[in-house]
């Protein structure tokens, strides 16, 4: 059983301290905001009100916030957290961020003799919550296998992708590929209603022909429902077509996927849907074409 502190109670985190409590390990948790406190505490988790209280005797620092400004303010700027942990802690960063962002908390840590791991996850609350997470990891070899016990209780698969920062690079070449997809069944979509084609056919066609895709089969049979349950937030894919695009202009290295889904994530955002799940710029799409898909 390993003493485990993590921040962060989102849509994602709250599934992963569950997990890591089934799996034994002693965890304390602290969150911006406390209202999700009572519901962690029931599951096993013990709660702190200052981040620092986390710190003392901790094996494992691990973190899933949802951006880089969240990051930087609590282990860079403010309380500058990553100076102050002990250095026998391993330090795991499971947030979606700019590889930038992430160098700047290794080299804090590994300045200090501390071992970080970037961790970034693929996967949505389910995932979160059944321990199904797809995890990427970069970092020294032998930190992640030392980090194997908390790891794999929140995990259906771990990839390490080599020396620290890959991560969180190949998180945002998953997250083009993810953005991808979520686009081009919107406009299949779109396309198919406009032409006058019954869409649960088509998406019987595209269940079974050789572009099927978990993402096609999810995301289509919730908008032809009209149900944007929040899984993962549109102003949260908007974050990351930005990072996507930041990220490949430093490498000079075309994504137009990237930039048609910040377009379309922002008109979504900007018309009051920011909070629904990702899947809303299939709404924005549809609303242009004119159609309604859940008709």
């Amino acid at each position: 059983m390993a003493k485990v502190s993590f921040i962060g109670l989102g849509i994602m985190g709250s599934g992963m301290v569950a997990n890591l409590v089934k799996a034994g390990h002693d965890v304390t948790v602290w969150n911006r905001s406390d209202s999700k406190y009572a519901a962690i505490e029931k599951v096993g988790a013990k709660t702190v009100s200052d981040p620092t209280q986390l710190l003392a005797g901790a094996d494992f620092l691990m973190y899933c916030l949802a951006d880089d400004v969240a990051v930087d303010a609590l282990f860079l700027k403010g309380p500058e957290l990553a100076s102050k942990v002990e250095k026998s802690t391993i330090v795991i960063d499971l947030s979606t961020i700019d590889p930038v962002t992430s160098a700047a908390e290794r080299k804090v840590y590994e300045s200090r003799g501390i071992a970080f791991l970037d961790a970034p996850v693929f996967g949505t609350k389910g995932e979160a919550r059944d321990g199904g997470l797809w995890i990427v990891i970069g970092g020294p070899e032998d930190v992640y296998k030392k980090s194997l016990p908390v790891l794999e209780p929140i995990s259906e698969t771990l990839h390490y992708m080599g020396v620290g920062g890959n991560g969180t690079k190949m998180k945002l070449v998953g997250n083009l590929l993810v953005a991808s997809q979520i686009v081009s069944i919107g406009e299949a979509l779109t396309l198919a209603k406009k032409a006058g084609l019954d869409l649960t056919k088509v998406l019987e066609v595209a269940a079974v022909a050789d572009f099927k895709t978990p993402i096609y089969a999810g995301v289509g049979a919730g908008v032809i429902k009209d149900d944007y349950e929040v899984n993962f937030p549109l102003k949260l894919m908007l974050k990351d077509a930005r990072l996507i695009q930041a990220f490949a202009s430093r490498l000079n290295s075309p994504v137009s996927i990237a930039v048609t889904t910040e377009e379309l994530a922002k008109e979504g955002v900007d018309a009051g849907m920011g909070e629904l799940n990702a899947s809303a710029i299939v709404k924005v799409i549809s609303n242009r074409a004119g159609v309604n898909l859940s008709e």
